[in-house]
């Protein structure tokens, strides 16, 4: 991976906004629920009303915005670059845990100028996202954000464009449609058709179009993309009919990445109706396209396992553990096994963090689900099991230690126990 260039403590603050400051993630092993892109050169959008329809949490980063009568300075650069590459507070960026996994479920990328952000997210910010996406976690992209998310344009389909993301590895075309609204079909085996009926009709009505894309499926078109919608525009003249073209589309690698998902105009912004359930839909298959969870390892009868290494250290399977996020581990347990011993123990310096640990039979052990717990404070724990049943046992440890959140003009800022963004080493064992 490219080396990140050094950035000062003092500029290296990561800069968020966020609905509900101190909420978590909906769902488990996730810090939060959505990181929006409202960086530079894209809309500085505050709000995001699907997910306050979905009872989501949120953060973003908001740049100054590109109108005239708003400045980007080099303070916008060295934020954004904070926020998604890293900074000596938080190695990885605040897209990723230590250990690369996802911290949020899923990115939303703004509209705006598609390669102008591209480029100023820096190979590094690219690549941020790019392990994102491989490791899990989820995206939409709406116009700017859809062209960012391919592998290039039909006009340059023989070269990967510069400052393109290339999740998705097919090509856009750009519809050559500004300032108006279309309406869109939705296919008759859409996948969003789950979450909502759109009113009956298999039609959604004046979505706003400013300058997105299409995508181009004459050539390169990506085995296993999903079409979602396609535009319904036969009234509007332009030198290259968009009637029936792909608006929206998505696509699922394997059960280890997240789901991108792609629209060429914004319904984003809207605040009722079947434009707000389009957009609802698209976050709704986006975060039910998660990676699955990854194990660590096998944890072997009588010897210790320390997790201490950092991201630099490029060794994600005995990385620190991050907010909110769950390590995974295995142990086979033979027949008649009278007591299984599982220890949690702290590394010296690192006793003042929340630590929580789970067990469960034959399946990921999560909180709400495990079949044995133990979420007493501290970090040290002894969990101790009677004759077991032989076969697999998963083992997960939680770090509950979490950041607290302040709102500053670029959102907001992390404070209080930011000594847990780089991670929290431990040792655990296990003993029969």
């Amino acid at each position: 991976m490219t080396k990140l260039p050094k950035l000062s403590l003092a500029m290296g603050l990561i800069m968020i906004s966020s609905l509900y400051l101190n909420a978590q993630s909906s769902a488990p092993g996730f810090y939060k629920d959505i990181f929006m892109d409202s960086g530079i050169m894209l809309t500085s959008r505050v709000d995001l009303p699907s997910a306050r329809y979905l009872n989501l949490t949120y953060e973003s980063f908001i740049s100054a915005t590109n109108k005239e009568e708003d400045v980007l300075t080099a303070k916008d650069t060295l934020i954004q670059t904070s926020v998604i590459c890293g900074n000596e507070m938080d190695e990885n960026g605040v897209l990723l845990y230590p250990d690369g996994q996802p911290r949020f479920r899923m990115i939303y990328m703004n509209g705006g100028k598609a390669t102008q952000h591209g480029k100023s997210l820096t190979v590094v910010g690219r690549e941020r996202i790019q392990q994102f996406v491989k490791n899990g976690g989820s995206y939409v992209g709406t116009c700017a954000g859809a062209f960012i998310a391919c592998y290039s344009t039909n006009k340059e389909k023989d070269r990967r464009h510069e400052g393109y993301l290339a999740i998705w590895d097919g090509l856009t075309a750009s519809t050559g449609l500004s300032n108006s609204y279309t309406g869109m079909f939705v296919e008759k085996k859409s996948p969003l058709l789950k979450y909502y009926d759109f009113g009956g009709d298999m039609r959604i009505d004046s979505v706003r179009h400013n300058g997105g894309c299409y995508a181009y499926d004459n050539e390169r078109f990506p085995k296993g993309t999903e079409i979602l919608l396609r535009y319904d525009a036969d009234t509007i003249k332009l030198k290259t009919s968009i009637h029936k073209k792909i608006s929206a589309w998505a696509c699922k690698v394997d059960d280890r990445q997240g789901r991108v998902i792609s629209i060429g105009s914004h319904p984003e912004g809207v605040e009722s109706g079947e434009r707000l359930e389009l957009m609802s839909a698209m976050v709704k298959y986006a975060m039910d396209g998660n990676g699955s969870p990854v194990v660590k390892g096998n944890l072997v009868n009588g010897e210790p396992r320390t997790m201490n290494c950092s991201t630099s250290d490029n060794n994600p399977e005995y990385t620190k553990v991050g907010d909110k996020q769950y390590h995974h581990f295995k142990v086979e347990v033979p027949r008649g096994v009278k007591t299984l011993t599982i220890k949690l123990t702290p590394v010296k310096g690192w006793t003042n963090f929340d630590l929580y640990l789970f067990a469960k039979h034959n399946d990921f052990a999560f909180n709400n689900t495990a079949d044995y717990k133990d979420v007493t404070l501290g970090v040290a724990k002894t969990m101790t099991i009677d004759n077991p049943a032989a076969g697999t046992m998963y083992i997960s440890v939680f770090c509950d230690t979490t950041v607290d959140s302040s709102k500053t003009a670029y959102g907001t800022q992390y404070s209080g126990r930011t000594d847990v963004l780089n991670g929290v080493p431990y040792t655990i064992s296990v003993k029969y």
